[in-house]
């Protein structure tokens, strides 16, 4: 019988596990959103490793896996809501317009393993970090989602997320735009 646990990322395994989920995420789920060019250049498999490693050392966010047994099937980063222009993964960084957010949670990132969707592991993620926000004293939180993806939209409105008519445009070299919309919970 598999076993399911949630594990506090903290070592670089955990980081290049979170990468490597993020990477095969990113290259599934916006094949026709993001420029192939940007992706074939950026999107590799250790790409967010050093992010990771800062978030945790700096205590910005914190990153959450889920296992079954001893693989990584899903991940998640979950904190205060970013009120800077903060990197994110980006060279070029993004500039959240969050201002108005300040002493929310946000979810940051949440990808699962694209082998590993459909199992309801992105669920059990995404509810336990949403306890950890309620636990640290937040009273809502958001996360963003590319305007595209109807999948993801259906999951965060399955979570009790709704959009607030709010987004951000995301560039990506050399001239593609990508709209996150904001999409807000109460917890």
């Amino acid at each position: 019988m598999e076993q399911l646990h949630f594990v506090d990322a903290c070592t670089d395994e955990h980081f290049r596990a979170m990468s490597l989920i993020h990477a095969l995420g990113w290259r599934d789920t916006y094949v026709d959103a993001v420029p192939a060019e940007y992706m074939a250049r950026e999107i590799t498999d250790e790409r967010w490793v050093p992010f990771f490693r800062d978030d945790y050392r700096l205590k910005r966010c914190h990153g959450l896996l889920l296992y079954r047994d001893d693989s990584p099937v899903a991940c998640i980063n979950y904190g205060p809501a970013r009120t800077e222009n903060y990197n994110a993964g980006t060279k070029e960084g993004s500039d959240f317009p969050n201002a108005a957010y300040a002493g929310w949670g946000e979810l940051i990132s949440f990808y699962t393993h694209p082998a590993e969707r459909g199992k309801g592991y992105g669920g059990l993620l995404i509810e336990e970090a949403m306890d950890r926000l309620r636990q640290e004293g937040y009273k809502n939180c958001f996360v963003f989602v590319l305007r595209e993806n109807e999948k993801a939209r259906r999951f965060y409105a399955a979570h009790g997320f709704a959009w607030d008519g709010t987004h951000a445009d995301i560039p990506f070299p050399p001239d593609a735009i990508c709209v996150d919309l904001r999409y807000t919970r109460e917890l």
